[in-house]
């Protein structure tokens, strides 16, 4: 089966320079936030990580990549230059870092040679320029054949503008796709623990080798945005670093991808949790499944790599799902195999899908007729205390979220919560997403008669 997708094309500019330069710094202060993993130890970024930028009424893809002529310390080194290539390849503007402070080096001669051939908009940038001397050393770099550098400081600030709009003055002109206004984009994170299957969906969406993909676990460290339309409606898939246990990460750039997991998953609309269908359900799958519930994220649950397991019984793995992660029942199942795109876009229907059923309108009047059924049917445990459920109204989308005026809100939650929410996703038809209550202490009788 062939996967149709259609990426979202916008001019491209890429950050490219030796290791250290300040590449990732540079990049999170254009694009206006922090995306990628900025530490000071030689090869943290691997991935071509991008952002969408606006400036000047230009909106571009930004690129940031990793150190030309890294050596890696688990023999990426061949994956990471294959991805700086295809930077180079695809960019319309190449950014040229280098380190103001430090000075010219051999390793900036080897990344100038490279460049000398593109053919394409060179601008040198000389970063960590933080002071008057530091901006007096930087005519050194003259001497590279790319004319005179551009002072700035990413961590400052200094020169940002100025750079932002010579970006803008070397892209080609506007094409009618820039134009287009980015709309309702659904935002949607892969996440699972390590070699899941993760970077190659996200490779296959994207329609080219975006993420580098390995046997060696822990290859992705940065969360990876792509931008694509499918079917005419844009989805932005955000790729994250596999998730290890704690006690098992090694050092602060594996705290900081750990950490940028968790951020992907509060900044999606919908996740994709994916599991290996070979391996058992693991404690790192629980944890991500157990932090999609607490931030109240709908969840799809997939199965990949079935090419790779055909005596898979899957009815018996949708029950094991279940099981493992009991939080998730209401979540769907779907199985797939990231790498030949079978069912693949299926699972993407079920992304819209979800949103649509966490966009739902709960009119007072029926929310209060099915919460008094719900209550006349089933109290909670009253814990020495008589439970009265009063009326309720609902407070927002996406998530769902419901506030429930009762007596005493610690009677409500838990199990009796599940229970409501169980009811709610039945009677509103929205069965696969979670619901949030809020249970707000009051005295005033309203809900039917009974107290």
């Amino acid at each position: 089966m062939v996967f149709p997708p259609i990426p979202v094309t916008l001019p491209r500019v890429a950050i490219v320079g030796r290791p250290n330069v300040g590449k990732s710094s540079l990049f999170n202060r254009l694009v206006g936030r922090r995306i990628s993993i900025v530490e000071p130890t030689a090869g943290v970024t691997r991935d071509r990580v991008a952002a969408s930028v606006e400036h000047a009424d230009r909106r571009f893809e930004l690129v940031d990549t990793g150190g030309l002529g890294l050596v890696d310390e688990v023999l990426l080194k061949e994956h990471v230059e294959a991805q700086i290539q295809m930077a180079l390849d695809t960019a319309d503007v190449v950014v040229f870092v280098v380190d103001g402070k430090e000075g010219r080096v051999p390793g900036d001669d080897l990344v100038a040679r490279r460049l000398r051939g593109l053919g394409k908009p060179i601008l040198l940038v000389a970063n960590k320029v933080e002071s008057f001397t530091d901006e007096m050393v930087a005519t050194e770099w003259v001497r590279l054949g790319f004319g005179e550098p551009l002072p700035v400081s990413a961590k400052e600030g200094f020169g940002i503008s100025d750079l932002q709009d010579r970006m803008v003055a070397a892209l080609p002109p506007a094409a009618a796709s820039e134009r287009e206004p980015e709309g309702d984009v659904l935002r949607f994170a892969v996440v699972g623990k390590r070699n899941s299957g993760k970077s190659t969906l996200i490779n296959q969406l994207a329609g080219e080798q975006r993420v580098i993909v390995s046997e060696l676990p822990g290859t992705t460290r940065d969360a990876v945005d792509v931008l694509f339309d499918f079917d005419g409606r844009k989805l932005l898939a955000i790729d994250t670093a596999g998730v290890r246990k704690k006690k098992s990460l090694e050092h602060a750039i594996e705290l900081f991808a750990h950490a940028r997991s968790n951020d992907s998953i509060r900044r999606a609309h919908v996740v994709l949790h994916l599991f290996d269908v070979r391996e058992p359900i693991s404690q790192v799958d629980k944890a991500i499944a157990a932090y999609c519930v607490e931030h109240h994220k709908p969840v799809v649950l997939v199965g990949n790599k079935i090419d790779l397991a055909p005596e898979l019984d899957l009815q018996k793995w949708d029950a094991y799902l279940k099981q493992q992660l009991p939080g998730l029942d209401h979540a769907p199942v779907s199985f797939v195999s990231a790498k030949d795109g079978l069912n693949v876009p299926d699972t993407l229907e079920l992304l819209f899908e979800l949103r649509a059923q966490t966009r739902t309108e709960m009119s007072t009047g029926k929310l209060n007729r099915v919460l008094t059924e719900a209550r006349d049917r089933q109290l909670p445990s009253g814990r020495g205390h008589f439970p009265k459920m009063f009326y309720g109204t609902q407070i927002g989308t996406e998530p769902l979220s419901v506030m429930v005026f009762v007596n005493e809100p610690k009677l409500f939650r838990g199990q009796y919560e599940r229970y409501l929410a169980q009811v709610l996703r039945e009677q509103f038809a929205c069965p696969e997403v979670p619901i949030r209550f809020v249970f707000r202490r009051r005295e005033k009788v309203v809900l039917g008669d009974r107290g």
